[in-house]
């Protein structure tokens, strides 16, 4: 999990609130905005590039830890495992 002080979560969460008013899907939106984050925010060089795909690379693991594996679970139980 991200372990963000909790002084700064209200800011952070203006940001998801925004991208939600905006209607921001992961069907192409979050892909542009991430991108034209990295590309106009991330200070050009290898360790900055590397650092910001790590973000995301764990920012996926935790979904699929703490939001898909419990999903995988609950249709185990109910259709049985293969």
């Amino acid at each position: 999990m991200p372990y963000v002080k909790q002084e700064r979560r209200p800011d952070l969460n203006k940001v998801v609130i925004a991208m939600s008013e905006a209607k921001v899907v992961a069907d192409g939106d979050l892909n542009y905005i991430l991108f034209r984050f990295a590309k106009y925010h991330i200070s050009p060089g290898y360790n900055n590039y590397k650092n910001f795909l790590g973000e995301l690379n764990e920012a996926a693991e935790e979904i699929r830890r703490r939001l898909l594996a419990p999903w995988e679970d609950m249709k185990i139980e109910e259709n049985g495992d293969v």
